[in-house]
This record gives C-alpha cells, structure tokens and sequence, in this order.
C-alpha cells in the first residue's frame, strides 16, 4: 500500500487527546507514519499535529466528555483507543475495540469492571473530602511500556487485517 492511500487502511487508531503526554503523541506519530495506519486525535482545542496522510486532528466542541462521546461514537471493531479514562474505555470494549492507556496497561473485558468500581470508589471518597492524591508522574518506564504494548498490537493487528 502506497502512502497516497491512507483511506484503504482498515485499521484505526483513536486518540483521547486532551490529556495524553506529549512523548505519547510522539510515539504514536512516529507508529502511525511506520505501520501506514490512520491515527485521529480528538481533542477539544486544536493542536499541532504533524503534516502526514495517516495523522488526523479532530476538534470537538468543548464540553465534559465531548471528546469521549465522539471517540465512542466513531470507533469501530477492531480499531484501539488510546485514553486514560475508564469509561471510554468501557465503551470501546462494548463495541468490539481495544483500548491502552498511556502508561501501556490494556484494558480488557476481564479487568474494565474491577477498574469502573475503583473508579467509582475513589470518586466516592473524593466527594466526602478524602484527598486521594492523583497519579503517578509519567516516567521513562511508563513511555517504553507503552511504546511496546503499541508496538505488540501493531504487529498482531496489523497483519490480522492487512
């Protein structure tokens, strides 16, 4: 497949974007560009993204979980959604997607409702006062994790569907 035919490649890659690292995006340019597979970043401020036929920027209206609803609503079976936020994650599952958070964790149908119970846990605790703290400082062990989980499901999917 010639690079002048982005829209024949079955496999999508979405991203949640707002919050996802900086070297996150890199990675996943640099994966996007290597594999010949449509990368979209939904977001709800523009952002820089670089000049290629596989890499999409997709600007959604501001607003809580804006972006989330539009990821839910175009991914399709088989694409990966790369997104911190559980519920998204949840959806992407229910409809036949894969999901990987940014620090390489996926998610799967056998841990997403142990993960949306502790989320509704500390949620809990946080609206009775209970300062929860929030997470970790992203670190170089949690880039390579994540460059190697993408890099696992590239290899699988894409010549899966290729």
């Amino acid at each position: 497949m010639s690079a002048a035919e982005p829209d024949a490649v079955v496999l999508r890659i979405w991203v949640d974007a707002d919050a996802c690292p900086a070297v996150i995006k890199d990675i996943l340019y640099r994966a996007a560009e290597r594999a010949q597979v449509v990368l979209t970043l939904v977001a709800n401020k523009p952002l820089r993204v670089p000049r290629s036929p596989y890499i999409r920027m997709l600007q959604v209206q501001r607003g809580f979980d804006v972006a989330d609803e539009k990821i839910a609503a175009e991914v399709a079976a088989g694409d990966l959604v790369i997104t911190a936020d559980i519920p998204l994650a949840a959806a992407v599952l229910e409809r036949g997607g894969h999901a990987l958070d940014p620090r390489g964790e996926p998610y799967s149908a056998d841990t997403i409702k142990g993960r949306l119970a502790m989320r509704s846990f500390m949620d809990e605790l946080r609206g009775s006062g209970v300062d929860t703290g929030g997470p970790a400082s992203f670190s170089q062990a949690d880039r390579k994790a994540f460059a190697s989980a993408l890099e696992r499901f590239l290899l699988k999917h894409s010549s899966a569907r290729g």
